[in-house]
Order: structure tokens, then sequence, then C-alpha cells
């Protein structure tokens, strides 16, 4: 009997493989901006699949300060080739850790 392959694409199993792969497409963007611009990722605040590759979000801290709850921190766009390299990366915005997000 044929299985159908949206069944397939919700199996457990396939499900981990996927979340796998993209923890590491994750954790891969996160290295390359780090070598490339020396700043540590602090956090990952999103990931989508594009047509032609990846993007994922990053908190960086731009400038520490004491207390750290007005350390200035910034948003990054990273873009990602189908094959997981970066291929280019912007900031999205700066802001001070304490404050909360504006309503666009």
């Amino acid at each position: 009997m044929a299985q159908n392959p949206k069944a397939e694409d919700t199996a457990p199993g396939r499900r981990k493989a996927k979340n796998r792969t993209v923890a590491l497409r994750i954790k891969s963007a996160q290295e390359q901006f780090e070598e490339l611009t020396g700043a540590d990722v602090e956090s990952v605040s999103g990931v989508n699949r594009e047509e032609k590759g990846w993007v994922v979000t990053v908190e960086t801290v731009e400038l520490r300060r004491v207390p750290d709850t007005v350390s200035l921190l910034a948003t990054y766009r990273l873009e990602l080739d189908a094959d997981g390299a970066l291929t280019g990366y912007r900031r999205e915005k700066r802001y001070v850790r304490g404050r909360a997000d504006e309503h666009q």
C-alpha cells in the first residue's frame, strides 16, 4: 500500500532529522558571523527558509555597559545559500537591552 507523501513529512523521525538540519544551519550561520565580525551572538531570534536559502536573525551585544540592562544590542539578518554558507548580513536595528520592542 502506497504511503501518503505528506504523512511521511510529518513522521516523528523525519521531523527530528529536519530539526537537526535547521539547528546545524543556525549554528553554522552563527559561527560564520562571529568569525567574520568578531561579535558574539547572544541569541537567535528567528529562522526562515526562503526560495534561495535561509535567513537567520540573531541578537548581538554592540556595547556592554554597567548595569547590563543599559547595554546596546543589535539585531542582524544573516542570509545563507541553500548549502548554509553565509552570503550576506546586515544590521536591522540597535536597541537598549532594558527597553521593550516598539510596535510598528
